[in-house]
């Protein structure tokens, strides 16, 4: 089921001597960054390179997706996540030539969490196990990422055939994450949803990946614009899923989740807003309840419902607890902020070979 020890330590000591050519061979029709020309030939023998790849139940597509990610960039390790599945993923895997581990917690947010930990490389790759993904695009993501330097490079999904790729509900609910994510922290993302990414090494042992489920992509793109990584989006081809094979994201439950877990980082990045807006909104409340009371004593000269008056008066004293809160935890994010800098710059920067 999985790859022998010896095979492993094999790959694992194998490092990377492939030379990137053709830089547009599969993002050409795409457009992807534009890089100078003396990049079409950049030996990368100096660099290791690991993918990462989490898999549930993908028997029908992840051999092909093996085999071109080691097409686009030969000797590169890939290692395969089987997060629990009940299909032969771990067996095809592993005959196409990938490291097979297995991470029995469900979930992608658990499995790029024990992968960050565990897999130790110069440059990191994630893509999704389903064949959705341009891997012939790799070279010049990689190679996009060493000229910046960046420490992030997103995959732009950019639909390579005349119908769309997309699942019913999916774009629009990307789209609309996308403007949400861009507008609260302050940064532009197209497609924070994405799958398919590149490391540095110090982004990948600098993240703190909290997230268990699909959510992992949002943490990204978060932690990305928050700590303020040089970052950049590169356009990739992106087409449907294999026959056969099924898609593990739920449209309304995992979207939930996405939208919960973008309140729980506006919560703890941006508290004077979070916790602003619910001062504001306790204290729109006790006004609505306080002027009827005000404007009957005036007019009457007594109190007519004491309890509604009480109530209003804790609502406005709840309402400057809430603001009060927001300052206390915007100092601690502060210190947060400067603990997570520290950590992300024990670590060298991505440099070209």
């Amino acid at each position: 089921m999985f790859s022998s020890p010896g095979t492993h330590d094999k790959r694992m000591s194998t490092r990377v001597t492939s030379t990137i050519t053709g830089l547009g061979a599969g993002a050409a029709r795409i457009a992807p960054a534009r890089l100078p020309s003396d990049w079409n030939q950049v030996d990368l023998s100096s660099l290791d390179i690991a993918a990462i790849v989490p898999c549930y139940n993908e028997e029908g597509a992840i051999g092909k997706v093996v085999t071109d990610l080691l097409t686009a960039v030969p000797a590169m390790r890939v290692y395969v996540y089987d997060n629990h599945s009940t299909d032969r993923t771990a067996e095809v895997a592993a005959a196409a030539g990938a490291i097979v581990r297995r991470e029995e917690r469900k979930g992608k947010g658990n499995v790029v969490r024990r992968a960050f930990a565990d897999v130790e490389a110069d440059v990191y790759v994630m893509i999704d196990g389903d064949d959705t993904y341009d891997a012939a695009a790799l070279p010049s993501m990689i190679a996009t990422l060493l000229k910046g330097p960046y420490d992030h490079v997103l995959g732009v999904r950019r639909d390579v055939q005349e119908k769309s790729s997309y699942r019913p509900g999916h774009e629009a609910g990307n789209k609309a994450f996308n403007r949400l994510t861009s507008r609260v922290f302050g940064t532009h993302v197209t497609d924070m949803l994405s799958g398919y990414r590149v490391f540095s090494r110090r982004f990948v042992k600098s993240f703190p990946a909290m997230s268990r489920e699909f959510e992992i992509e949002t943490e990204l793109t978060v932690h990305a614009a928050t700590l303020r990584v040089p970052q950049i989006e590169v356009p990739v081809g992106f087409k449907e899923r294999a026959a056969g094979t099924e898609s593990k994201l739920n449209t309304f439950s995992d979207g939930f989740k996405i939208l919960a877990l973008i309140a729980r980082l506006v919560r703890d990045e941006r508290p004077v807003l979070f916790y602003g807006t619910l001062g504001f909104l306790t204290w729109v409340v006790a006004v609505a309840l306080g002027i009827p009371i005000v404007w009957h004593f005036l007019e009457f000269g007594n109190v007519p419902r004491f309890p509604t008056l009480f109530l209003s008066i804790g609502l406005v004293t709840m309402g400057f607890l809430w603001m009060m809160l927001g300052v206390i935890q915007s100092g601690l994010r502060r210190a947060r902020a400067n603990t997570a800098r520290l950590a992300y710059l024990a670590y060298p920067a991505v440099s070209r070979p």
